[in-house]
């Protein structure tokens, strides 16, 4: 048998790598017989894709290449052969998924229109794309034509220079689509300074940030920017761990960590944690204010400069507020809040609690955030004394505790998608002893939506949210339990 933590068998490591390049190249057929194409019809369920012309072979590829990528993610979830390996694989699974159709989502005509719209000197704070006359409507989702842009002025601006680099809506596409590849890669070439400073194997922490199937469907095929907030906010990490104490790197890492919320604002919680793993030498309050002082300045420089470049101001913030539009037992908080509903119906009521339920996980998220920071900081403050100890356990301390205000972040927001599991998949891939408590749900994710962008969520509201609610306790229990860094 094959020790833990050591490189699986060469005949394992053969058989993942091949098998999952077979589920990429299938998800790529998928999504040219049933993808998130610009005339797809909208509305769809899993029995009208299933009844269209190809339907059943759309949903086979489909099917079986998930699970095909998932299984091969999962073979390996101790680590690649070796860092290359690793990436070469990665490599090799994203060359037919770059030439797909976007997949999973259509959220990617909305950047398209988003910055269409800035491009053509209208705001997309103040007016949605179907009022601003957006050429491409037709591709996007219902839901978002009449919402404002929820992304922040430096992703407005990409996507407005797609805009102008493509062209025509299929450029567009290509554009955006090399933007996220763009931010991946930077991410990439960040974590083997992450792993090193964390002391986990980097051929771990390549494979199980940028291997699972999230990160090919929804980052690369889908383009979603989650993948450029993310390598902003990697490469502000390395640069944190690497030159704590260091007034001129720290502002530098705040820059970074700003430009990741003016792509999405849910980068902020890392910003407190950064500001632990700044500090150089002893933990104190004067240290803190010292140290993390240049990175919040940093951090608060980017976030003017872009608002004021850009002409758009604040108005992003506006936007934040239409992001939990739809209701989705994915979403915890909101899962709960359907099985309350379910229940005041059946007793003749109308509680509606969802919004109720949102507010309240919002408020404790707040305190979740709080009391993580608090304990990396106890944590962090009882290492001070134990120099030897001190060289991987102070950067992975602060690096676990962004880790978890990523995961609670996600857990007890209003709203779910699958590519949200993405947001706290490297930093526990950096920090984590376990694996098998985040993996297995960014795995089951994966499954979540179809090659046109259908949610499956939609489809089995109740069941979903009893399922949801039945399960979250312990779920979140064990999650606690097993996360903590060694």
């Amino acid at each position: 048998m094959t020790a833990p933590g050591s490189p699986p068998a060469p005949p394992v490591a053969r058989a993942a790598r091949y098998a999952g390049l077979v589920g990429a190249i299938l998800l790529a057929v998928a999504g040219y017989l049933g993808g998130a194409l610009p005339d797809a019809p909208l509305g769809a369920t899993p029995v009208s894709i299933w009844r269209a012309p190809g339907g059943p072979a759309t949903l086979a590829c489909w099917l079986i290449g998930t699970a095909l990528l998932v299984g091969a993610w999962w073979a390996l979830r101790a680590g690649a052969p070796s860092t290359l390996w690793a990436y070469v694989t990665v490599g090799l699974w994203a060359l037919p998924l770059l030439v797909a159709p976007p997949l999973g989502s259509r959220d990617v005509y909305s950047y398209a229109c988003q910055g269409w719209t800035y491009a053509h000197g209208v705001d997309p704070y103040a007016v949605p794309v179907a009022a601003a006359g957006c050429p491409w409507l037709d591709a996007v989702a219902p839901i978002w034509r009449d919402t404002p842009a929820p992304y922040g002025p430096v992703f407005v601006l990409l996507a407005a220079l797609a805009v102008g680099l493509g062209g025509g809506l299929t450029g567009t596409i290509v554009a955006l689509r090399v933007i996220a590849v763009a931010g991946l890669l930077l991410g990439a070439l960040c974590l083997p300074g992450l792993a090193r400073a964390a002391g986990v194997p980097t051929r771990r922490a390549a494979w199980l940030t940028l291997a699972g199937p999230l990160v090919g469907v929804h980052l690369v095929a889908g383009a979603h920017n989650d993948a450029v907030m993310l390598g902003l906010l990697l490469s502000g990490l390395l640069i944190v761990v690497r030159r704590p104490g260091r007034p001129s790197a720290l502002l530098v890492a705040g820059v970074l960590l700003g430009l990741a919320v003016t792509v999405k604002a849910s980068a902020v919680v890392v910003a407190p944690f950064a500001a632990l793993a700044a500090v150089r030498g002893r933990h104190t309050v004067r240290s803190l204010a010292r140290d993390g002082g240049w990175l919040a300045g940093g951090l608060l420089a980017a976030l003017l400069v872009s608002s004021a470049l850009s002409g758009l101001g604040f108005g992003w913030v506006g936007g934040l507020t239409h992001s939990g539009d739809s209701e989705q037992w994915t979403s915890p908080p909101t899962a709960v809040g359907l099985v309350v509903d379910y229940a005041g119906a059946a007793a003749g009521r109308n509680p509606q609690a969802v919004p109720v339920l949102r507010t309240v996980a919002l408020l404790v998220l707040v305190g979740v955030l709080v009391a993580l920071w608090w304990r990396a900081w106890r944590t962090l403050r009882a290492f001070d004394d134990v120099a030897e100890r001190t060289a991987t356990t102070r950067p992975r301390v602060a690096l676990h505790g962004a880790a978890l205000a990523l995961v609670a972040t996600v857990v007890l927001s209003p709203v779910f998608h699958p590519w949200y599991a993405t947001w706290p998949l490297a930093l526990l891939a950096l920090t984590a002893q376990r694996t098998t408590w985040f993996v297995l749900p960014a795995a089951a994710a994966a499954f979540l939506a179809l090659p046109d962008g259908t949610n499956l969520a939609r489809f089995t509201k109740a069941p979903g949210a009893v399922a949801m609610t039945a399960l979250l306790l312990p779920a979140l229990l064990h999650a606690l339990r097993r996360s903590r860094p060694r």
